[in-house]
C-alpha cells in the first residue's frame, strides 16, 4: 500500500474516531439534557430539596426515660451533627467517598467511570462513583424502572440532584442527612436507630469498633448485618478501620487496638410482637391513634403514629416491668407443668369435642378454609394434614411435624395471666403483663377480659358493713343459710374452714369464710354494697344477689386496681393511666395527661384503716400466710386471695405502702379450669407471681425505697378495736346444753344449720362427745 493510501485511511480512521467521539459527546449531553429538562420522570425542585422531610419513628419511654418501644413503617429516628461522635464521621469519609470534602456534590473522577462503564458500555455492576450527595438523594428518592436505561437515568438523576443539594446545604448537614436516612439491617433506617438496635445506645455513646460495624453495613446492610453474619462483619469493620488508617484518620497504633476488640452487640429489636411490655405497648398504641384522631380533628393537624416521630412518655416503670414479666415467665412454666399432668390423657384440650371444635372454627385458617366454599370432608382432610409447623411452648419454639389440629389442641391448653401495678396514690400504671406470649396470644387480660372476682370482692362487702356501723370484733356463725327466694342457692366453704364457729368479721375475711361473708352481706345490704363498689370504681354490672358476696360478678383487672386503690389512698379512688406526655418530633408538648383521682373519700378513714388491718391479716393468718412461710416475705403487705367457681379463676391483691398489685390466672376458655382447688386457689395460682415480683423487688437496690416502704402505724383506738379472739364455740351448741330435754328440736337446730350431710354428722359426733364429757364431769 502506497504512503499516500495510508495516510488518506489514517485520516479516516482520526476523522471516524472524532465523528464518534462527537457523536459520544452529543449523546451523552442530550442523555443529559433530557434526564434535566424531566424527560424521563421529574425531578425534586429546589423548593422540595430545601424542604426535606422523612418518616420518623414515635418513640415510647418509661417512667425514668428508658426507650421501650417504637412505632414506625421504618425503624427511623433522626440526630443532630453534635451527636455524631468524630470517629463515626471519620470512618463514614473514609470508606463512602474520600473526597467527600473537596467535591461540589459529584466526584469527577469517579464519574467518568461511571459514564463510560454504566452509560455506553451498559454495565450495572459497575456501579461505584457516588458521593454521599448522591447517595442521599438515592435514599430519599429511589430509583425508578427505565428499561435498559434505569442505571444512566438514575445516575444523572442524582448528580443533577446532589449539586443542587450541595448549594442549599453544608457538608455537616449532608452528613446530618444522610446518616438519618440511610437503610441498615432489620428494616432499620438511620444511625440512631441502629445504634440503638445493634448496641443498645445512642449514636453518641458508640465507640470507634462499633461505628465501624455501623459505617460497614452501609456497603450491602444484608450481608454484613452484625446479627445474621458476624464474621462477615467483623471483617468488614477492620476494613473500614484499615480505610481510616490509610486516610489519615487513624495511626496505626488506633487501628491495631481497635481491630483486636471483638465484636460484641446488645441486640434489642423493637418488634411490636417482643420486647419490653409487648402487651401495655399494642394498648399504647390504640388509646394514642384515637387521641390523635381527635387532636387531629380539632386543630387541624396531620400527625401520625407511625411517621411523625411523635415521643410518648409513659408511667411504666422499666425495671418493675421487666421483674414482672420474669416472674409471671417463672411461675407460669412450672404451673403449666402441674396443670397439664394433673389432667394427663384426658385433659380437655385433647377430649373435649365441643371445645375443640370451638376454638377450631375460632381459628382463621378454618375461616379461610370456610371462605373457599371447600366441603366439610376438604376442610377435614386440610386441618389434619401434618407438615412442618412452629410451636411454641415455655421452653422456647420448635418446628415439628404437626396438622393445624394439633397446633389449636396445642395452644388450647395454656394457662393465661395477667399482671397489673398501680401507685395507688396516683393511679399511674407502673407493670402490665396481659398474657403468657403476645406473638401467640394477643388477648389482653389486663385491658380486655372480665372475669368473676371471687373473694378479692369480699373487701367490699366488708367495708359497707363497717360504713353500716358493723365492727371488726362482731361475730358471726360460720353456719350455712339457704336462700329460697334465691333458688335455694347455699354458700358453702371451700378451705375446710368449721361450720360449728363463731367468727370475728377479722377473721372471717382473713380466712375467707364464704359463709360469714353472706351474713355479712345482709347486714351491709345488697344495694348499700353494689353503690359503694360502684363508687369505688367498679363500672361493670353487679347483680342484685346474695352470691355477690363471693364475687360472682364479673369486671376487669383495671376496675378491681381501682377499687382497692381507695383502701391506700385515704378513701379516694384513683383511676388507672399510663400516658403523662406527648411531644412532637421537635419536643414540643401536645399534651401533658393527669392523674384522676376522686376529690372526696367514698368511705371513712376508720374503716380504710379497719379495713387494711383486716387484710394485713389475710397475709399475717389467712389465705396469703404462704407470703410468709414459703417466700420469706417480711415486707408490710395486706391483701386478699380469690378463687372462683370450679377453680376457673385464681386472684390476688398485694397492697404494699408504695405499690398495688393485681394478678390473675386462668384459661381463656371457661370450661377448662383446675381440677383441683388446691392448685387452683388464688393462694396458689396466682400469688406466687407476685411473690416472686416482691422477692426480685427486694433483692433490686433501684427498687428498694418501694419495697422497704412501711405502713403508717394504725391508731390506738383503731388497735383496741381489733383486738379479739379470732372464734369461738358456736353460740348454737351451747344453746343446745339448755335444751337436752328436747332432742327434737336439738336435732331440728342441727338440720336447720348443717344442711350437707357429711358436715351434720360431724355437728352430731362434736356435740355427743360434749355431752360426754359433761356427763363424765357430772359423775365425777
Amino acid at each position: 500500500m502506497s504512503a499516500r493510501k495510508k495516510k488518506t485511511n489514517k485520516k479516516r480512521w482520526i476523522k471516524w474516531i472524532a465523528l464518534t467521539g462527537l457523536a459520544g459527546i452529543l449523546f451523552i449531553f442530550g442523555f443529559y439534557l433530557s434526564v434535566l429538562f424531566e424527560v424521563w420522570e421529574p425531578l425534586p425542585s429546589k423548593d422540595q430539596l430545601a424542604d426535606i422531610k422523612q418518616s420518623e419513628a414515635s418513640e415510647v419511654y418509661a417512667q425514668g426515660g428508658e426507650l421501650i418501644g417504637k412505632y414506625f413503617i421504618f425503624d427511623r429516628q433522626p440526630v443532630t451533627y453534635e451527636e455524631l461522635p468524630q470517629h463515626f464521621i471519620d470512618a463514614l469519609i473514609a470508606t463512602e467517598d474520600a473526597r467527600f470534602y473537596e467535591h461540589n456534590g459529584v466526584d469527577q473522577r469517579s464519574l467518568l467511570r461511571v459514564v463510560f462503564k454504566s452509560i455506553l458500555m451498559r454495565d450495572e455492576s459497575a456501579g461505584g462513583g457516588s458521593t454521599l450527595s448522591q447517595q442521599l438523594i438515592k435514599n430519599l428518592y429511589p430509583r425508578k424502572d427505565h428499561g435498559i436505561f434505569s442505571m444512566p437515568v438514575s445516575k444523572v438523576k442524582e448528580a443533577i440532584c446532589a449539586i443542587r443539594l450541595e448549594k442549599i446545604y453544608s457538608k455537616e448537614e449532608i452528613i446530618t442527612l444522610y446518616l438519618n436516612t440511610v437503610p441498615f439491617g432489620d428494616n432499620t433506617f438511620g444511625v440512631e436507630s441502629a445504634a440503638e438496635k445493634f448496641f443498645g445506645k445512642k449514636t453518641s455513646e458508640l465507640t470507634l469498633p462499633e461505628s465501624a460495624v455501623i459505617v460497614g453495613m452501609l456497603k450491602a446492610s444484608h450481608s454484613y448485618n452484625p446479627r445474621l453474619f458476624p464474621e462477615r462483619s467483623l471483617a468488614r469493620r477492620n476494613t473500614v478501620l484499615a480505610q481510616m488508617e490509610r486516610y489519615g484518620y487513624l495511626m496505626n497504633e488506633e487501628r491495631r487496638i481497635a481491630v483486636q476488640k471483638p465484636l460484641k452487640l446488645d441486640y434489642y429489636s423493637f418488634n411490636h410482637d417482643k420486647g419490653l411490655a409487648p402487651y401495655f405497648r399494642a394498648n399504647l398504641q390504640k388509646k394514642v391513634e384515637q387521641w390523635l384522631k381527635d387532636y387531629n380533628k380539632e386543630n387541624g393537624t396531620d400527625f401520625n403514629l407511625h411517621t411523625s416521630g411523635l415521643k410518648i412518655y409513659t408511667t411504666l416503670n422499666y425495671d418493675l416491668q421487666q421483674i414482672a414479666e420474669e416472674a409471671f415467665t417463672e411461675h407460669l412454666k412450672a404451673l403449666q407443668k402441674d396443670f397439664e399432668e394433673s389432667y394427663g390423657s384426658r385433659a380437655p384440650w385433647l377430649t373435649d369435642k365441643r371445645v375443640i371444635n370451638d376454638a377450631l372454627q375460632k381459628s382463621p385458617y378454618y375461616q379461610k378454609l370456610k371462605s373457599q366454599k371447600l366441603t366439610e370432608k376438604q376442610i377435614q382432610d386440610s386441618l389434619n394434614f401434618k407438615h412442618k409447623i412452629e410451636l411454641w411452648d415455655w421452653d422456647g419454639t420448635k418446628i415439628v411435624e404437626a396438622s393445624h389440629m394439633d397446633s389449636v389442641k396445642h395452644y388450647l391448653k395454656f394457662l393465661q395471666a395477667g399482671v397489673l401495678s398501680v401507685d395507688p396514690y396516683s393511679g399511674a400504671v407502673r407493670t402490665w403483663v396481659g398474657g403468657s406470649n403476645f406473638e401467640h396470644f394477643q388477648y389482653d387480660h389486663v385491658a380486655m377480659a372480665k372475669r368473676q372476682v371471687g373473694s378479692t370482692f369480699k373487701p367490699i362487702v366488708y367495708t359497707a358493713a363497717l360504713e353500716a356501723g358493723k365492727q371488726p370484733c362482731d361475730y358471726y356463725s360460720g353456719q350455712q343459710v339457704t336462700y329460697a327466694n334465691y333458688d335455694d342457692w347455699t354458700a358453702t366453704n371451700s378451705g375446710g374452714e368449721s361450720y360449728e364457729l363463731d367468727y370475728a368479721m377479722k377473721t372471717a375475711l382473713a380466712k375467707s369464710i364464704n359463709t360469714v361473708a353472706v351474713k355479712v352481706m345482709e347486714d351491709a345490704g345488697i344495694s348499700n354494697i353494689v353503690d359503694l363498689a360502684h363508687n369505688m370504681g367498679i363500672e361493670s354490672d353487679i347483680p342484685y344477689v346474695p352470691s355477690i358476696a363471693l364475687g360472682t360478678a364479673q369486671m376487669s383487672m383495671m376496675e378491681l386496681a381501682k377499687a382497692y386503690t381507695s383502701f391506700l389512698n385515704n378513701g379516694k379512688p384513683a383511676s388507672p393511666y399510663f400516658i403523662t406526655k406527648i411531644e412532637d418530633s421537635d419536643g414540643n408538648t401536645l399534651h401533658s395527661f393527669l392523674p384522676d383521682v376522686a376529690e372526696s373519700p367514698v368511705f371513712s378513714e376508720q374503716t380504710r384503716q379497719i379495713m387494711l388491718e383486716m387484710m394485713k391479716g389475710t397475709v399475717n393468718e389467712g389465705t396469703a400466710q404462704r407470703l410468709r412461710w414459703k417466700y420469706g416475705l417480711t415486707n408490710d403487705i395486706a391483701g386478699k386471695t380469690g378463687t372462683t367457681q370450679d377453680n376457673k379463676d385464681g386472684w390476688f391483691v398485694a397492697l404494699t405502702p408504695r405499690l398495688l398489685t393485681v394478678t390473675w390466672v386462668g384459661s381463656d376458655d371457661h370450661r377448662i379450669g383446675f381440677r383441683s382447688t388446691a392448685m387452683g386457689q388464688g393462694a396458689n395460682s396466682a400469688l406466687p407471681i407476685y411473690a416472686l415480683f416482691q422477692q426480685k423487688m427486694n433483692s433490686s437496690d433501684e427498687l428498694r425505697s418501694i419495697a422497704s416502704a412501711r405502713f403508717s402505724p394504725p391508731s390506738t383506738r383503731i388497735i383496741n378495736m381489733m383486738g379479739c379472739t379470732p372464734e369461738k364455740e358456736a353460740g348454737f351448741i351451747k344453746r343446745l346444753f339448755t335444751n337436752t330435754d328436747k332432742p327434737k328440736t336439738t336435732r331440728l337446730q342441727v338440720d336447720t344449720l348443717a344442711s350437707e350431710p357429711e358436715k351434720k354428722e360431724g355437728l352430731f359426733k362434736k356435740i355427743g362427745n360434749i355431752f360426754k364429757r359433761k356427763k363424765k364431769k357430772n359423775n365425777e
